[in-house]
Formats: structure tokens, sequence, C-alpha cells
């Protein structure tokens, strides 16, 4: 089992810019994933299984909901510390971001801001502790990018709703104790409504065969006349801008996340272009390979210092989707590119299990797709400049 050596880069004295909460948080998250992420994920990815037995250790470094207030069982921490979590948890395994963003995001943060007192007093604790696993159910087989147009509906039967329809490709799908779907009422209003495993006619099918974020589980939800009591609406906001503003905290983790990744590649090839020998000296002394890590750290440090500064921006309240956005675009796309250029400095060793470059590149491939696909993203900034939507 390959011991895990890795040493963040900071060429710029980030660290600086935190204060000592947020190093204590990324440090308790850094050596979680060294201790309990790393050793098992190669093996997890084979496998194409998620690990379940790191739920209770991702609540204990406070990865469920860690801005979500003690009062409902989370950490009450600030942005940046759930970016750094983040951070930590995607330079181990993208997928098992992917859990703790949507468990964060996507489940717990709609119920936050959304929902009734009894909702939050009801889930929250549960899933901040990770005795609950949630889902978030968006996206259809025939609506990705555009959402708007779902056709997963609600109709009032007077003392419960009744809910009907399909979503496609949700991470922790298999197996989630409850799903926060979004579906149109009888006037073509989006609501949120909380589905609760073992509802009648409520079903999670796996998706198989994947290539990419092979250690996270995912699956379709499917709605054939399910019985919703009237309780478990959303009452606090609705519309697509509802569940547009959990994605906007969605996609701000990843935006930290994909440092990780980018972050973990870069490591591993650094330190093996200076162990690795070939006509008589290290490759890393070879002007390519040297051309290569110089613009890695650089596209990083870059990454870094736009993603503390949206943080400070969160934390104000004065972070815009489009904002967001950007950065989502950009540090997924530097990440990708890295893992590239990693791979190929580590040469045919890259594509073994025996190092995380290979693995990253192929859980990429699905970062820079979901939650707002590469070219939304720059569409979203080019409307945000322009004033002109170029959707359509």
């Amino acid at each position: 089992m390959a011991q895990d050596l890795f040493q963040a880069p900071d060429y710029f004295g980030l660290d600086d810019l935190l204060t000592e909460e947020h190093k204590l948080v990324r440090d308790a998250a850094r050596e979680w994933v060294k201790r309990e992420v790393s050793p098992i994920i190669e093996d997890a990815a084979q496998k194409a299984e998620f690990p379940k037995e790191i739920i209770g250790g991702l609540a204990e470094i406070g990865a469920f909901g860690p801005y979500i207030p003690e009062e409902y069982g989370g950490a009450g921490l600030d942005q940046i510390s759930y970016g750094l979590i983040m951070q930590e948890i995607e330079r181990g395994d993208s997928g098992v971001r992917s859990t703790a963003s949507v468990q964060s995001s996507l489940v717990m943060y709609p119920i936050w801001k959304y929902g009734t007192e009894e909702q939050k007093q009801k889930f929250l604790p549960k899933l901040a502790s990770g005795e609950f696993i949630g889902c978030f159910g968006l996206t259809e087989p025939d609506f990705g990018s555009n959402p708007g147009g779902m056709v997963t509906n609600i109709k009032d039967m007077g003392d419960h709703y009744l809910l009907n329809g399909a979503k496609m490709w949700i991470s922790n799908a298999p197996f989630a104790d409850i799903a926060v779907v979004w579906a149109k009422n009888e006037e073509g209003r989006i609501k949120g409504i909380i589905v609760e495993r073992g509802m009648e006619g409520f079903s999670t099918p796996e998706t198989h065969n994947k290539w990419s974020l092979r250690a996270s589980a995912t699956g379709e939800l499917i709605f054939d006349n399910v019985k919703v009591p009237k309780e478990n609406l959303m009452p606090n906001k609705d519309g697509l801008g509802a569940p547009l503003g959990c994605l906007d905290s969605a996609r701000y983790g990843i935006a930290w996340g994909a440092i990780g990744a980018a972050m973990d590649c870069y490591d591993t090839a650094l330190r093996y272009a200076k162990e690795r020998v070939q006509f008589d000296k290290p490759i890393a002394g070879t002007q390519l390979q040297q051309k290569k890590l110089a613009e890695m750290i650089t596209e990083i440090t870059k990454a870094q210092l736009l993603t503390w500064r949206l943080g400070v921006l969160r934390n104000e309240g004065n972070a815009t989707s489009a904002q967001i956005s950007m950065a989502k675009r950009n540090n997924v796309d530097m990440a990708l590119n890295i893992a590239r250029e990693a791979r190929q400095i580590l040469g045919a060793m890259g594509i073994t299990g025996e190092y995380s470059i290979m693995r990253h590149m192929m859980n990429l491939e699905s970062v820079i797709t979901y939650e707002g696909t590469h070219d939304i993203h720059l569409l979203i900034t080019g409307l945000d400049i322009t004033g002109i939507p170029a959707f359509k």
C-alpha cells in the first residue's frame, strides 16, 4: 500500500491569509484524508464502489454542512473553512468530495435556507452526523443545462402531494435516506420537496459502467405516484432560483475542490520528476519537464488566489453567481490540464493505480461537466459582462 507523501504547495504564502481556525480545520481534514482515504481509494475506484466506511469520518471532520449553525448540528464555520475542507477531500478523490458537497450544499443548504423549522430540526442534525445521507434531484434525462424544462411534477391531492417523474446522474442516490427534489406544480412553478427512503413508488437504481467518479455512487430517482406529505414541501423559496442558489454553494465548493486534485497531481509529478533518472540525471533537470512543472504551480497559485478572494466575498455576502461560475470553470479546467501534463511526466506509470493522477483525470472529466458544464459557465460570464443571454 503506497504511503501518502503529499506536501501542499503554497508558492505565494497564502497561509498568511488564513486564520488559525482555517488552518486547524484544513490540517484536520488533510490528516484524515492521508489516514483514511488515500490507503483505500484506489481499490474503491477499481471496484467502482463508494467506501461507506468513511461516512463517519467525513462527519467528524465537519465535511457535512460545515457552515450550518451549531443549533442544527453543523460546525458553524465560515465559507473559507468550507472551501478548505472540500479542497482537502478532493485531493483524496473527487467522488468523495462529491458526496460531501452534495450533502452540504445541495441537501442541507436548501433545508436550512428554504425549509421549515420542523424540517430543519428533523433532518439537519442527522445529515450533519452522517446518520442520514441525502441527494439532490434536479437533472433529468432530457433536461440538464436547461433545468427549467423539467417534467417531474407534483399535484396537490388535498392531504398530500402526488409526485411523478425521474431524475438522472444523481450522486448518492443509491443509498440516500432522503432526496431534495425539484418539481413543477400545476401552475408550472418549481417547488422543492423532501422525499424519504421507503415512500411507496420511490426507487433509486444505480448507474453502472462509469469510467469517472468510480468511487462515488451515482443513480437515478424514479417517482411513480409517490405520496409525499404536505409538511415535506420547502415553503420559503421557489422558482428556478431556489435550486440555482444551492448550486452556487456547491459550485463554490468545487472551485476549492479542484485545486486539491490539481495539487495532488502536481505534487506527485514533482516528486516523480526528481526521482526518475534518464540520460544520467533526474528528468526534473530537463527544460521540458521544468516548463510543465512551472506552469502547473503558476496555475495552481492563480486559482488559490482567485478562490480565496471568492471565499472572502462569500463571507461578506457579496459573491455573485457569475463570479462563482468563473471560479468553478477556471479551476476545474486548470486541474484537468494539470492532470494531463502530470500524467505525461510520469510516462507509462501515470496510467497505473500506483499513482493518483489517472484517477484524478478521469474524475475531473465529470467535474468539468456537472453542476454547470464548462461551456455554460462561459456563457454565464458572457451574459454578465454583456447583458445579452446567448444560451439559445
